[in-house]
């Protein structure tokens, strides 16, 4: 394995494809073992913006652009971070030799599109799922609701992250604004959705995921301690590492994770979610790179997940090993205005064990995560409670 000099003939580039606060700590991790940086996003001054070597704002679902900005910075590997991409290019870009896609671009199209990543679970690896099919109207959601998927259930578009155009739908009178919702709240709007049942889980976890080479070159499949979190409106709010769980239902999460990522193929970490009612589990998503509720390993891991996806993209050891148990939760915009700012700093850093990162995003909204604080503890609880107590104290003003 060989790093060379960044900005220099010598270096290792990686692109990454969507730069928010999870591509930020990747470049960082990244930048950290030797690597030259090129982050890429759709608006400017993005947090990854801020710490790369070099930053471009593009349309990366426009195929010619995404291409024409490979070909211009000769990339080693292109790292996507986001849905919103054209990965149809990808694939073209891995056929030609212009770049290494991690995982893979076939990875890459699958997991951006929940249509790709649920048949490939439920049909192709013979996973347990939830009750699902697939609308392009709202007459095919009440059709789909009707023969098998029932009241209540779960509409998200096909190509979205973040709980982004996702809702529940109670009952026949909820189907309009679900499939309003969902056409408007997608990343890429592809006039289709997932209607999913509701599954009576007893919690749902992520599972880090990591396919990183061993001493003789091979892939060897790790995991981190399973992380518990808690979504509103499909979007994490705060989550803690481990959660408690049987052997049982952690070996069949490990048995599930470990088939999708193995079909997936590829190096780098993965984020696998999944629902557990006592000794059972369902598969839910992956996405090929660091997860939201995975920022809380920057409190609890000796390398959290941005290092761990760094270091196996780069073909480099990794340890998934726990230190201590920990909790992050959300800091929130609180309103719709660009380049707010944030008191009770001092007092939240005064709560024992704490930490915050404040992503440095350009304009807040009401609901848009700006921010999180990390704590540990000597448990779960005791970490919860700090993290939670430190999120309350920080203040988004107008600046």
């Amino acid at each position: 394995m060989k790093i060379g000099t960044p900005l220099s003939a010598t270096a290792k580039r990686v692109m990454l494809l969507g730069s928010g606060e999870l591509g930020k700590e990747v470049i960082i991790a990244l930048q950290r073992l030797g690597v030259e940086v090129i982050a890429v996003d759709r608006y400017e001054n993005a947090p990854g913006h801020q710490v790369a070597h070099r930053a471009y704002t593009i349309n990366m679902a426009d195929g010619n652009a995404l291409l024409e900005l490979v070909k211009k910075e000769k990339p080693d590997l292109i790292v996507p971070e986001i849905e919103a991409l054209d990965t149809d290019m990808l694939a073209e870009i891995e056929k030609q030799g212009l770049a290494e896609v991690i995982p893979k671009a076939r990875a890459a199209q699958l997991t951006m599109n929940r249509e790709g990543i649920r048949c490939l679970a439920a049909e192709k690896l013979g996973l347990p799922t939830s009750k699902y099919a697939f609308a392009e109207s709202m007459e095919e959601i009440k059709q789909a609701i009707e023969n098998g998927v029932g009241y209540p259930c779960i509409v998200k578009p096909v190509m979205s992250s973040s709980g982004k155009g996702q809702s529940t739908i109670k009952e026949e009178k909820d189907i309009q604004t679900a499939w309003d919702f969902a056409k408007s709240g997608g990343r890429v709007d592809r006039g289709r959705v997932i209607v999913e049942e509701m599954i009576q889980f007893d919690y749902e976890i992520t599972l880090l995921t990591v396919r990183a080479l061993n001493e003789q070159g091979e892939v060897d499949t790790t995991f981190c301690e399973p992380i518990g979190h808690i979504q509103v409106d499909g979007d994490y709010v705060e989550s803690w590492q481990p959660q408690a769980m049987s052997a049982t239902a952690k070996q069949k999460s490990q048995d599930i994770a470990k088939a999708v990522t193995s079909n997936l193929g590829g190096r780098g970490l993965f984020g696998v979610e999944l629902f557990v009612k006592g000794d059972e589990v369902w598969f839910s998503e992956v996405s090929p790179r660091p997860h939201d509720t995975g920022m809380v390993t920057m409190a609890t891991q000796y390398q959290n997940e941005f290092e761990l996806h760094a270091r196996a993209i780069l073909g480099l050891p990794v340890s998934t090993a726990l230190h201590d148990p920990g909790a992050s939760a959300v800091i929130y915009g609180a309103m719709d205005e660009k380049g707010i700012a944030f008191e009770g700093i001092e007092k939240a850093l005064a709560v024992p064990q704490t930490d915050i990162r404040l992503f440095g995003k350009p304009e807040a909204f009401k609901k848009r995560r700006m921010g999180v604080t990390l704590a540990y503890g000597h448990d779960v609880e005791d970490a919860r409670k700090k993290a939670k107590a430190a999120a309350a104290m920080i203040k988004p003003v107008k600046n």
